[in-house]
């Protein structure tokens, strides 16, 4: 593991209380997930990756789909078994995942591919194309704009928090290059440490930019070819 990627999970580890309390409702980043129930059959295997405390991915499917959530933060995971007791937990790191090919119907990566450093991001969703099934789903948040860097006080916890990201337009490109086709993508604002519900905007629509920059993170729907 990467001193970045030990950095974040170290952080998570501290902060995961904190983080709970401003992460456990969002509800326009929950409301992407009719994308995926529309795709899928009940009871279809789903791998939430980076699942943290288990919302809104785990949460949100696990009453009618087989959840198994994965995260390299043991508090995380401890928070994520009391929040969604039916899912499966599995510690582990998105770039060598630790299951079989074609093992799930859909993948949703929400919030976590942008704590793992560029270079390796490629990696990631070519594990994220292995275990999914031909025809299977992809919903993946990246970030904005292509940036790396840290907050050294992140939600007024004291604790640093490490972020590495490309551009919208280089994260499509490793999607496709990984075996997917696009189907759709938004970008939906981040109310994190707001109040705010958050809202899902349509990338042509000129208020999802300011100074050319999106004013939230976009989300990806990809199907596996």
């Amino acid at each position: 593991m990467t001193d970045q990627r030990e950095r974040v999970r170290e952080a998570y580890d501290d902060l995961a209380e904190t983080h709970f309390a401003e992460r456990s409702e969002e509800p326009a980043e929950a409301s992407l997930l009719d994308e995926v129930r529309d795709r899928i059959a009940a009871g279809a295997r789903v791998l939430d990756a980076g699942c943290g405390q288990g919302t809104p991915v785990a949460s949100g499917l696990t009453p009618i789909h087989d959840v198994i959530g994965l995260d390299f933060s043991i508090e995380q995971l401890g928070l994520a078994a009391d929040v969604v007791p039916r899912a499966d937990l599995v510690r582990g790191d998105m770039t060598d995942l630790g299951f079989d090919d074609d093992a799930f119907e859909a993948v949703c990566a929400y919030h976590s591919i942008i704590h793992v450093p560029v270079p390796d991001h490629a990696a990631v969703i070519g594990e994220f194309a292995r275990v999914l099934r031909p025809g299977g789903v992809l919903l993946l948040s990246s970030g904005g704009t292509d940036w790396a860097g840290s907050h050294p006080d992140w939600l007024d916890s004291g604790v640093e928090m490490a972020w590495s990201f490309p551009d919208p337009e280089e994260t499509r490109e490793m999607i496709v290059d990984a075996g997917f086709d696009v189907l759709d993508w938004w970008i939906v604002t981040d109310r994190l440490g707001h109040d705010e519900d958050g809202e899902v905007l349509d990338p042509d629509d000129p208020d999802a930019y300011e100074g050319g920059d999106p004013v939230g993170k976009p989300f990806f729907l990809a199907e596996r070819r």
